[in-house]
């Protein structure tokens, strides 16, 4: 997610997590998983011609930038990633994989689901809403509970959304 004030090229990393991690004990895997997002975000960094600079957080746990660079993180079992922007930035990957369908009211209203234009709620929209949402709420540093005080706006195209919140607008862009 990245407000929408400017064109900016930004340059994610994504990384493979090496199948021999998911065996590590949990204290160890979170340890790894830790450093390996720090390695994402540096090839971000370096890739934007970025120095980076030392990585820490507030009190809440929300990135806090450095030398004016904003950055975010995110992790999940098989990849990790992370990006660096000259404003916040917010970063989620998420598996696509099924699950309890339950889920679908609590991320988006059913005029969220209308701008679509699909027939019934597909896994992949349901990802691509969960995904555009945290982004921005990393991005923000609220966490989870706005989930659906995020709206979707506009469904630019297979790749691009427009999410709003608290006003502002957030554009979204998804690699798959």
């Amino acid at each position: 997610a990245l407000e929408s004030t400017r064109n900016q090229i930004l340059h994610p990393a994504i990384l493979p997590v090496p199948e021999q991690v998911q065996k590590y004990k949990p204290k160890d895997r979170v340890l790894y998983l830790s450093r390996h997002t720090r390695r994402a975000l540096e090839r971000s960094a370096v890739r934007s011609g970025i120095l980076p600079g030392e990585l820490l957080k507030d009190e809440n746990g929300m990135p806090l930038p450095f030398d004016g660079t904003f950055w975010s993180i995110t992790h999940k079992t098989q990849y990790v990633g992370g990006v660096v922007a000259p404003t916040p930035i917010g970063l989620d990957i998420e598996r696509i994989r099924d699950f309890s369908r339950g889920l679908f009211r609590k991320t988006a209203t059913e005029q969220e689901w209308a701008l679509t234009n699909t027939e019934g709620k597909s896994l992949l929209t349901f990802f691509r809403f969960w995904t555009s949402k945290e982004a921005v709420l990393k991005a923000t540093g609220i966490g989870i509970k706005d989930l659906l005080k995020c709206q979707v706006r506009q469904i630019l195209d297979e790749r691009h959304l427009v999410i709003q919140y608290e006003g502002k607008d957030w554009l979204i862009e998804h690699f798959f």
